[in-house]
């Protein structure tokens, strides 16, 4: 599956956050935890896209069109 070494990231950033003793550090794990799990939805794209997933498909998740999921993910997937 993809992004296990991301889920990992998603995961060490939450508790991170949870474990955050002032504001500073919360805002910081916040800001890890959202790149983290941006990184983590790009892999998952990837994946699907590699397994032979549709653009529509990807659209339905995000309540988009199939235009609409190209242009938020394709120029940040990895070129064939």
């Amino acid at each position: 599956m993809a992004g296990r070494a991301t889920s990992k990231q998603v995961r060490h950033a939450l508790e991170a956050y949870e474990s955050a003793h002032d504001p500073m550090d919360a805002l910081s794990a916040a800001r890890q935890l959202k790149e983290a799990a941006e990184a983590l939805e790009l892999a998952a794209v990837a994946e699907l896209r590699h397994q032979g997933g549709t653009w529509v498909q990807i659209g339905t998740v995000y309540g988009t069109t199939k235009q609409g999921a190209q242009q938020r993910f394709r120029a940040s997937l990895p070129h064939k």
